[in-house]
């Protein structure tokens, strides 16, 4: 495979040919009446702050159902939508809906799921034809995916416990087992669907909302899929199973910047011989329903599609692994057959070889370039503004890093004072010297998360790799805005000619 010299980029697609600027902000990190943020009007009112910003892509971590932790890059599926970002306003608009259950505090997400279930009952009550039918269409759509992850998520309600812990027949989806489920839990399954229709419906009403106002969504998707997961359960084939459905190998990365016992992340790795006799099928529908919810993708952790570091499932750290070669080139030659207008960007970051660059360069996908990483080990670091290319997406920094104030007061003397020399000794406080270098960068997106442009301390970040508390529950406020805030960007944008 050959390199791509960065003078004959071409871009295989449009939206990221020319400069644009976007704020990374999960939809949990909005401002509400639940426990978390969701697809109510707070965010239609964020795409109205992006729009009179000059904004023109937000970047959104992945939308499935999240675990205990909360993590959205450990799903119960990789299709279906987190329930707890659904809004009550459209029940309660179409008047599936009467009133929400009173709750003493914030919106519960057991009286949102209570709630939900009201709307199922006033959907089958009260819902024009138009609305049934547009329920009815979806059923039909979805199925593919939609009715082994209800069935899976009434049996996590019903019987406890992670599938592989299911009575053998159920564990190993045997068909009169199945059948009896999908029987037994009709009305619960009745609803997890209508939940379905209700997320999808919301999303694509927000999606079209801002494409309207030009603003584009940026969605983030794992590489790799959770154990306790629809789509584990349903395609064992696909997976590096033993018999009783526990993991032979599992993902994760070794040492590096963020752990000196790497990240063992416990997923289960793919059976890549048979997803490739399959002819990615697994990998191209997931990316063509991804494609319809979001207009460009981050696939996380591109440089496992070259090679994947394989930690034995017994071991307690990602220590003991090994770097073991996909069959990369092969799927993108299928998904590009199958899905040419697919819009992706690579999260190459971490240990990259020549070979996962290359892979990266012949499929014509944007890199990341991380600001904070810039400042260590001299002139050939490659984060450094001045080696940016056009095929890159340049960030302040990540939901894995500290917010771009907390990094800099973290930095020793040294350090610090190289940043400020770099950045011209800017009488701006930080984190803006560090904005406008991302948004001067010749990189065609620079992307800030929304903690910087609130210039908000390390209080405030949104995850600590390789830590399990505290994480993904960081919210803002709208009074955190301070005056002037979209103007100040507009201008910066509009300076850099994005």
């Amino acid at each position: 495979m050959n390199n791509v010299a960065e003078e004959n980029f071409r871009p295989v697609h449009q939206i990221l040919t020319r400069r644009r600027a976007g704020i990374l902000l999960h939809i949990t990190s909005l401002p509400g009446p639940g426990v978390v943020g969701d697809l109510g009007r707070d965010a239609y009112h964020f795409v109205d702050f992006l729009v009179s910003s000059g904004v023109s892509v937000w970047q959104i971590l992945p939308i499935g159902p999240t675990m205990h932790d909360n993590s959205p890059y450990q799903s119960s599926s990789v299709y279906a939508g987190n329930p707890r970002l659904i809004s009550l306003e459209l029940p309660l608009q179409k008047g599936w809906l009467e009133a929400i259950p009173e709750s003493e505090d914030v919106l519960s997400d057991a009286v949102k799921s209570y709630a939900i279930k009201l709307a199922w009952e006033g959907f089958k009550e009260r819902a024009d034809k138009g609305d049934r039918d547009d329920y009815q269409r979806f059923v039909a759509e979805q199925k593919h995916w939609l009715e082994d992850y209800v069935l899976f998520q009434a049996l996590h309600q019903e019987e406890g416990g992670c599938w592989w812990e299911w009575h053998t027949t159920l564990r190993d989806r045997e068909p009169q087992a199945i059948a009896e489920s999908r029987a037994r839990f009709t009305e619960t399954i009745d609803v997890i669907r209508f939940e379905q229709y209700l997320f999808f419906t919301e999303w694509m009403n927000l999606k079209h909302y801002a494409n309207e106002r030009g603003v584009l969504l940026f969605g983030d998707l794992p590489i790799f899929v959770a154990h306790d997961s629809a789509e584990v359960w349903a395609h064992r084939e696909f997976f590096d199973l033993l018999e009783d459905g526990h993991p032979r190998v599992v993902a994760g990365v070794p040492p590096d910047y963020f752990s000196d016992t790497g990240q063992r992340w416990g997923n289960p790795l793919y059976c890549w011989e048979r997803l490739e006799a399959d002819d990615f099928s697994f990998w191209i529908e997931r990316l063509r329903a991804q494609s319809t919810l979001f207009d460009f993708l981050r696939i996380d952790h591109f440089r496992g599609f070259e090679a994947y570091w394989e930690i034995p499932a017994e071991e307690k750290t990602a220590v003991n692994g090994r770097w073991v070669e996909a069959p990369g080139e092969r799927l993108f030659e299928q998904l590009y057959t199958d899905l040419p207008d697919l819009e992706l960007v690579a999260e190459d970051l971490g240990v990259i070889t020549p070979e996962v660059d290359a892979l990266r360069k012949a499929y014509h996908l944007p890199g990341m370039k991380i600001l904070q990483f810039a400042f260590s080990g001299g002139a050939d670091n490659p984060y450094l503004p001045f080696h940016h290319t056009r095929d890159s997406v340049v960030y302040t920094g990540t939901h894995d890093n500290d917010t771009t104030l907390g990094w800099y007061r973290g930095l020793d003397d040294g350090t610090r004072e190289f940043v400020d020399d770099y950045l011209g000794k800017p009488r701006e406080a930080m984190p803006w010297p560090l904005i406008r270098a991302a948004l001067s960068s010749r990189a065609n997106l620079a992307v800030i998360p929304f903690q910087d442009v609130l210039g908000l301390d390390g209080a405030h970040r949104m995850n600590t790799p390789g830590t399990t508390e505290g994480n993904w529950d960081w919210r803002f406020d709208w009074e955190q805005i301070k005056h002037g805030t979209a103007e100040r960007l507009l201008r910066s944008i509009k300076m850099y000619g994005r």
